[in-house]
């Protein structure tokens, strides 16, 4: 059963259930998966007599992003409701739920964590009632100087309600000498450094940001309403636009604040100057393939991704097989490119929940058995080509090897669609630290050795980009592939891994 706090009109929240819900959130940090974790979803809907309910399908579409908690808050232009728990979207928000939540107005989060703890009091929207009226606020990303503004802000008299770095934003905002909102938030966001795509709300407007170098997504969408004013939405991918109906308008832009009132769309760039700098990784594995990111479709990058792998490590084989789901589309275009047959040599269960009664006996690689299943009539004496969108740790990729070879493979070539991840990342995804990961540490053929793969060979950096730039000609992140960051320093100290904090 998932955890629910309410925020309701009048006060601040009681935080009890909040700090007791922190621990069994540590127990669940503790189980690390050999996988970069998604790192938030945001979702605003302005203008829609059922906004709380077009928030919920928008977070719905966007629950790939994050599974450890979420929330929703509303307004109807005199007061704001918010409701946010722990679990999984569909768990939380029944309609029962949703009916609290009243207004033409509404904010969407699901999380899972980059920093703070994983418990109900960092669940957002979070919800601040200030001098510049109540503030409710959900963001996507990392902030790698809140130990600084923080510090600054205590100082300053600030009393923080949870450990969640969103938080500062709103501090700041509220902290702020700027004579109106719109020039406090804009102030705010100024003294803020590293990658946040934010969306606001106070009783009667919506707000979306993205930082000045625009490291993660946020898109605006239009509903057009025939008996009234067109319902805006933002969200962080496009994907959420499909189920609400909404016609994609364009990317919020780096550095670009929007403002939506009953008035109409208004904009403002407050900072202007700083090289684009967004997450490929979004396009390698984050983002659905559906989803138009940074102004390109994701399936189209992916299979491109695929293609280039093909020409730079192609390999004598029988059979092309992805690692479902991530790595189906770039092996669709790896197997397209070589002429080689694709096949779904391995089958995903997908109703692993997210806890399982293991059996007596242990079985070994059951955690993976668990989740994938070898055809065995289509990889028995067949040389096999793996395509994945990564290697992190290296375990799971070895008991995948393990898998397919024991489902009577005769060779394994693994090819995966990025280069090597030798660096953490500090700007909204929870990555090892650097001694965990097996690049970092290990060569090429090293690593080959580990997971006992026949061959394996990575997409160079340059292919990546070049499979990820179109038209948009954009500018990338890449530091979790060069460990060259685009910021000028990262507060490492303050902004640790995720898991480090379990």
């Amino acid at each position: 059963m998932s955890r629910l706090l309410f925020q309701g009109v009048e006060g601040a929240a009681d935080q009890s259930e909040s700090l007791k819900a922190a621990s069994s959130g540590k127990k669940r940090r503790a189980r690390v998966a050999d996988k970069l974790r998604e790192e938030c979803g945001v979702v605003a809907i302005h203008g829609h007599a059922d906004a709380a309910r077009m928030a919920y399908l928008g977070l719905y579409a966007l629950q790939h992003r994050g599974q450890e908690s979420a929330g929703i808050a509303t307004a109807d232009g005199h007061h704001l409701a918010n409701i946010k728990g722990m679990g999984l979207v569909s768990e939380i928000f029944t309609d029962e739920v949703l009916q609290k939540l009243p207004g033409q107005m509404a904010i969407g989060h699901t999380r899972y964590s980059t920093t703070g703890d994983s418990a109900l009091l960092n669940a957002q929207p979070i919800r601040v009632d200030s001098t510049k009226g109540l503030i409710a606020i959900a963001h996507n990303g990392n902030l790698v100087n809140l130990g600084t503004v923080r510090t600054k802000l205590e100082r300053d008299g600030a009393y923080f309600q949870t450990t969640s770095d969103s938080e500062i934003i709103v501090q700041l905002i509220a902290h702020s000498k700027a004579g109106s909102l719109v020039d406090a938030i804009a102030d705010s966001l100024r003294q803020v450094e590293g990658a946040f795509s934010i969306v606001m709300m106070t009783r009667d407007r919506v707000f979306a940001a993205r930082d000045p170098r625009g490291f993660r997504p946020l898109s605006m969408g239009r509903i057009k309403n025939q008996d009234g004013p067109d319902t805006i939405v933002f969200a962080s991918e496009t994907c959420a636009f499909d189920l609400l109906r909404a016609e994609y308008e364009r990317d919020v832009l780096p550095g670009e604040l929007v403002m939506v009132t009953e008035d109409g769309v208004t904009s403002r760039q407050y900072a202007t100057g700083v090289p684009q700098s967004s997450c490929v990784f979004e396009h390698v594995y984050f983002a659905r393939p559906d989803s138009r990111i940074f102004g390109r479709w994701v399936q189209e990058s992916r299979d491109q991704m695929g293609r280039q792998l093909a020409r730079e490590s192609g390999v004598p084989a029988d059979v092309i097989v992805p690692v479902p789901d991530s790595g189906v589309t770039a092996a669709l275009g790896y197997a397209e490119e070589s002429g080689i047959p694709f096949r779904f040599g391995l089958i995903r269960n997908h109703y692993v929940g997210r806890t399982f009664i293991e059996p007596e006996q242990r079985v070994r690689d059951f955690g993976v058995r668990l989740k994938l299943n070898p055809v065995h009539n289509l990889l028995e004496g067949k040389r096999v080509v793996l395509i994945d969108d990564s290697i992190i740790r290296g375990t799971t990729s070895r008991k995948i090897v393990r898998m397919v070879r024991g489902a009577g493979a005769k060779e394994v070539h693994l090819r995966i669609s990025c280069p090597p991840t030798i660096s953490p990342c500090f700007y909204g995804v929870d990555t090892p630290s650097k001694k965990e990961l097996i690049a970092a540490n290990n060569s090429v053929e090293e690593i080959r050795r580990f997971i006992e793969a026949d061959s394996l060979a990575y997409l160079s950096l340059e292919g990546l980009l070049k499979s990820c730039d179109g038209s948009e000609h954009n500018g990338y992140c890449t530091a979790c592939y060069t460990g060259n960051y685009p910021t000028a320093w990262v507060d490492v100290d303050e902004i640790l891994p995720a898991t480090a904090s379990a």
